[in-house]
């Protein structure tokens, strides 16, 4: 069985795999690194699915609102992210 991630730990956008699905919780970063993020439509509350990864996860191709967008490595980092569909752990309460 695969390890569940839970929703009650943030991760960076950059950390989930392939084909899940997130929802952005927070940016982080220096004000300039994080106004742009913001400006690219990823505020927090926005589901995201993360499509591509190239080698070394820079860039990362996230498809949401209908849109996909690369993301360089140091961007997809600043973006605080949980997964949805956290099933089957306890760390959370959903699993049980």
């Amino acid at each position: 069985m695969k390890n569940q991630i839970c929703s009650s730990s943030n991760m960076s956008l950059c950390d989930i795999e392939t084909g899940k699905k997130v929802q952005v919780v927070k940016i982080v970063g220096q004000n300039t690194l994080k106004r742009r993020v913001l400006d690219m439509g990823l505020v927090p509350g926005t589901m995201v699915s993360v499509e591509r990864k190239a080698p070394f996860n820079d860039p990362v191709s996230v498809w949401f609102r209908g849109y996909e967008l690369s993301l360089r490595q140091n961007e997809a980092e600043a973006v605080l992210v949980k997964p949805l569909g956290c099933s089957g752990c306890t760390a959370c309460g959903r699993g049980r």
